[in-house]
């Protein structure tokens, strides 16, 4: 038997509850009921006030390391933010700042978002994308948005919307099995 797939799902959102973080827990829930996975959630609203201050990696508490260590040996990143003023939160990319170079390299990323309203959804194409596509990182085809409407509450209520997430979820398997065959040399 294998080890399990190890998924990191890094939440932008300040805030909590977060319609983010349902987001995020729903697509990694549904790729843990296809595969065999460990799922650690890192949210912002935990580790945000360790990050503010720090300018390098060396000046982050440990805990923060061990997060930032998470993230760079993920099988497969699930990466998401509420969109601020047609961007990702600052804290979010502030966190992946941190982030060595290289370390992303070939790694897949599944890309997600929620906003107010539909017409945010382009965020993912031009906010997130480019910044994993610096990492070198394998983002996925697909991203998963939602708007207000799709949550009651802070919980998934859209049957589109969780078709959406059953699709990315099936379509990223194959790409993690891809990543987990090559070298970091073979990719660079």
């Amino acid at each position: 038997m294998t080890a399990p797939y190890r998924i990191v799902a890094v939440s932008g959102s300040l805030h909590e509850p977060s319609k983010t973080t349902a987001l995020l827990r729903a697509i990694a829930d549904a790729v843990a009921e296809r595969a065999d996975a460990e799922i650690q959630l890192i949210e912002l609203t935990e580790i945000g006030p360790s990050l503010a201050g720090a300018l390098q990696r060396e000046q982050l508490p440990a805990h923060i390391e061990e997060q930032l260590v998470a993230i760079e040996q993920a099988d497969l990143l699930i990466v998401g933010s509420p969109v601020y003023r047609a961007s990702f939160t600052g804290l979010f990319k502030h966190l992946f700042d941190f982030i060595g170079q290289y370390e992303l390299v070939g790694k897949p990323v599944l890309l997600a978002a929620t906003g107010g309203g539909e017409r945010h959804a382009l965020m993912i194409e031009h906010q997130l994308r480019p910044l994993f596509a610096f990492f070198q990182a394998l983002t996925l085809p697909l991203g998963v948005y939602a708007s207000n409407t799709d949550f009651d509450g802070y919980r998934v209520a859209s049957d589109v919307l969780e078709a959406r997430i059953a699709l990315a979820a099936d379509r990223a398997l194959p790409l993690v099995g891809y990543a987990a065959t090559r070298t970091v040399d073979a990719l660079v």
